[in-house]
């Protein structure tokens, strides 16, 4: 049994040699020192042997199968680390190259320039108010001198929750919620998101809008313009030729729009500008009487002007971009240019 065990350990020595694989070393462990392996099969027979013999075989067997085991667990880790080296040599990495910066964010268009209007209204003392996105009727339409059968709602493509109950046609809506819990003087600034049944290439039924008013004593159509024309020409440029136009809106008057010079064709007129040689950019006017008593204020005492603008609008004007879907789309070609 003695020559049986060191022929054992040579058998198994030699096997290694040509073992390359993790599997093969595996394999050649449960061969040998498996429960049904040649060194078990082996010990089956001491029983076989002379009592005064059996000692020293058990104690050569145990040495036996610490050396196999040692031996194959050496074969396992030189095969490791070959194939660790190999991965090395096959995966380099040149260390001294730059690292890759990791790719940041950017801001919305939208977001960029409602906080660029921001900012230059809060440079003249507006603060920033929101308001609610599903409201009462009242403060939409009736408290804004809309009443229930003012062929005005026709013009807002109302989405209506029920009869008294709409989703914000209009950001005018801050207006009244500001006016019934404030007592003036006030500026205030209130950009957010409305809603209307209508949608093409300048038209969302979700957009956003910002809208701005001062309440006070003696507030005249001169400030209005005042307000308007620093804005203006700070948001798009210091030289930009800007007009106010007669309109109607049912909440102002008078009431005007804006319009700025075309940016395109500098007056000439194009087809940007329908051939005027202008860009309408916002609406504008003096708080109607109507609307100051709607609110508990009297219109003897008290005036102010509002103006209102869409956001994806100036936005449109000032990137020259021409179809609003692009800003709801998500497309990161189009939104890593901000």
């Amino acid at each position: 049994m003695r020559e049986q065990l060191l022929a054992l350990k040579e058998e198994v020595s030699k096997a290694l040699e040509t073992a390359e694989t993790e599997p093969e070393v595996g394999r050649l462990r449960t061969r040998y020192l498996g429960r049904k392996g040649e060194l078990t099969r082996i010990l089956r027979s001491m029983k076989d042997l002379p009592e005064q013999e059996r000692p020293a075989i058990g104690n050569l067997a145990n040495q036996v199968k610490e050396e196999l085991g040692s031996i194959l667990d050496r074969r396992l880790e030189k095969i490791r680390e070959t194939i660790r080296w190999r991965k090395l040599q096959e995966e380099r990495l040149d260390i001294s190259l730059p690292g890759r910066p990791p790719s940041r964010g950017v801001y919305h268009p939208l977001t960029v320039i409602t906080r660029e209007i921001v900012t230059v209204f809060q440079g003249m003392g507006f603060e920033v108010v929101e308001g609610p996105e599903v409201d009462l009727d009242f403060y939409n339409f009736q408290a804004l001198n809309f009443p229930r059968d003012h062929h005005a709602r026709d013009m807002q493509d109302t989405f209506y929750v029920d009869e008294d109950v709409v989703l914000r046609t209009h950001t005018s809506n801050v207006q009244i919620h500001t006016m019934k819990a404030r007592t003036p003087p006030f500026r205030v600034l209130a950009p957010g998101t409305v809603y209307r049944c209508d949608s093409d290439t300048t038209h969302s039924p979700m957009f956003h809008q910002v809208e701005g008013f001062l309440v006070d004593r003696d507030v005249s159509f001169s400030h209005l313009k005042g307000i308007l024309t620093v804005f203006v020409q700070a948001l798009f440029a210091p030289d930009v030729p800007l007009r106010f136009r007669p309109s109607y809106f049912p909440f102002t008057e008078p009431s005007a729009e804006v319009d700025i010079g075309c940016f395109l064709c500098r007056g000439a007129g194009c087809r940007v500008c329908s051939q005027t040689g202008w860009l309408e950019i916002l609406g504008s006017g003096m708080i109607h009487p109507e609307v100051f008593r709607s609110v508990g204020y009297d219109p003897d005492a008290y005036t102010g002007f509002a103006f209102g603008a869409g956001i994806e609008r100036i936005a449109m004007l000032k990137y020259g971009i021409d179809d609003i879907r692009l800003f709801f789309e998500n497309d990161l070609r189009f939104l890593e240019q901000f």
